[in-house]
């Protein structure tokens, strides 16, 4: 395994494993997700269609690290969650909701770091 494989393995179980435990928090309606989701203004109506969007795409990650799955599934799951979170990082930005702003930072970083590597593999 090279070391560009072992950096795709790692980022892409990486963004697949908090994007699944946002998702949850999302699914499970959890206090903080709530009240962030109040204060940027994304109603609560839209959680479980963000949590499904989030799920898509760790799914779509992890299958693409077996070799039957086609190429361009991760990358596609990818670029479906950098959107989702540019979306997010939008919303928080134009609230002026800055205090938290590195939390979907963070998941917008994983995202951008496994489309890179999944382009680049």
């Amino acid at each position: 395994m090279t070391g560009t494989q072992l950096a795709l393995l790692v980022v892409t179980l990486l963004t697949a494993a908090v994007n699944v435990g946002i998702a949850t928090a999302d699914l499970a309606g959890a206090r903080f997700v709530v009240a962030n989701s109040a204060e940027v203004g994304v109603p609560r109506s839209w959680l479980p269609w963000l949590a499904a969007l989030k799920l898509a795409g760790a799914a779509g990650l992890l299958l693409s690290l077996f070799d039957a799955a086609p190429r361009f599934l991760g990358a596609a799951a990818a670029c479906g969650l950098v959107l989702l979170y540019l979306g997010a990082l939008v919303f928080h930005l134009r609230a002026r909701v800055l205090y938290n702003l590195a939390f979907p930072g963070f998941y917008f970083a994983t995202a951008v770091a496994s489309l890179a590597l999944t382009v680049s593999s």
